[in-house]
């Protein structure tokens, strides 16, 4: 897996802390119980799009089943981001995902897809096949330590 912990520039370290920082705000907006998720699409220092986990437009905003497990149709936040992106007509090539969890198998296919380049995370999903996919892609993979907010 090619993880980035050096960074040549402090400015852009400065910046992935940031938006990271940003996008762990973003996953209070979650109804999700189990656990709540942000996303950033970033693109030329602006954010072009972002998400997280939740049920799909339209459907009642429980993410649990009666047995508190999470309901096979709720969307992850990369996926919610990079849909949101597609449907604004703009374009995430290129671009750098801020993820508070890095990406499962699946987002990692969408990610690839999107064109995305470099995806920035702090915590790592159970399974690790979505990073060693991203890597396998050349993409960017960088893990960063944030203090809780």
């Amino acid at each position: 897996m090619n993880k980035t912990t050096s960074f040549n520039d402090p400015k852009q370290l400065q910046f992935d802390r940031r938006y990271l920082e940003m996008a762990k705000i973003w996953a209070k907006n979650s109804y999700c119980k189990r656990r709540q998720v942000g996303a950033l699409i970033v693109k030329n220092r602006m954010i072009i799009s972002d998400g997280y986990n939740g049920t799909p437009s339209g459907f009642e905003n429980i993410c649990e089943d009666e047995n508190g497990l999470t309901k096979p149709y709720v969307l992850h936040a990369e996926a919610n981001a990079i849909t949101k992106v597609a449907k604004s007509g703009n374009s995430s090539e290129g671009a750098t995902l801020y993820v508070t969890s890095s990406p499962c198998m699946e987002c990692a296919k969408l990610i690839i897809q999107a064109g995305i380049k470099r995806v920035v995370f702090c915590d790592e999903y159970h399974n690790p096949d979505g990073l060693s996919l991203l890597s396998r892609a050349g993409i960017d993979v960088v893990k960063l330590d944030i203090e809780e907010l």
